[in-house]
């Protein structure tokens, strides 16, 4: 049997990086790839750990040579998967686990269909607002922008082939675990 790649997708407020991160710690022979952007690191991340983070024109080069397997323009910054990270892992005989949003996962299942998309969903619009407004990482323009780009990318939920309504976090996290088989 081959190697599965997972994409986990949803808004931000919705929970996929705290479930990922859930996921990753109880599944040992699943990677996460950790995908390029041109946006600045928030404090406490690391290159290389949470994103490589690279300047626009770099990135520009990058996407240009056709190294990403996806790549998308979200929240004013690039952001991006290389394609030779993620065989490097499926070669070395683990899972692969892309956290991305729902342009980057339609993106690699139109390359790669053997892929399971699954989407996390916020119990509601008004939930997802809080749990951005909590985080503190953002003024309240920008978390106004996130809900209503949340609201977009909600429509493309039914793009994936399994759906999580994270409204109970291990009860979320216990389905998650039940698609990737770990």
């Amino acid at each position: 049997m081959s190697n599965q790649l997972y994409i986990v997708s949803g808004p931000s407020g919705a929970g996929k990086s705290s479930l990922c991160a859930a996921l990753l710690e109880a599944c040992p022979n699943l990677h996460l790839s950790i995908s390029c952007t041109t946006r600045n690191p928030r404090p406490g991340e690391k290159n290389g750990r949470e994103y490589h983070f690279l300047d626009k024109e770099t990135f520009e080069a990058q996407k240009n040579q056709g190294d990403f397997l996806e790549s998308a323009f979200v929240h004013g910054n690039y952001y991006g998967t290389r394609q030779s990270d993620v065989e490097k892992v499926l070669a070395s005989g683990l899972d692969v686990l892309l956290e991305i949003d729902w342009q980057g996962a339609a993106q690699v299942a139109e390359k790669i269909p053997s892929s399971k998309r699954i989407f996390i969903l916020p119990p509601s619009i008004e939930t997802l607002r809080a749990r951005l407004t909590k985080r503190g990482q953002d003024d309240a323009r920008i978390i106004e922008n996130r809900v209503l780009a949340a609201q977009v990318e909600i429509n493309h939920a039914h793009e994936a082939q399994h759906q999580i309504v994270n409204d109970d976090f291990e009860r979320a996290l216990t389905e998650l675990k039940a698609l990737v088989l770990c």
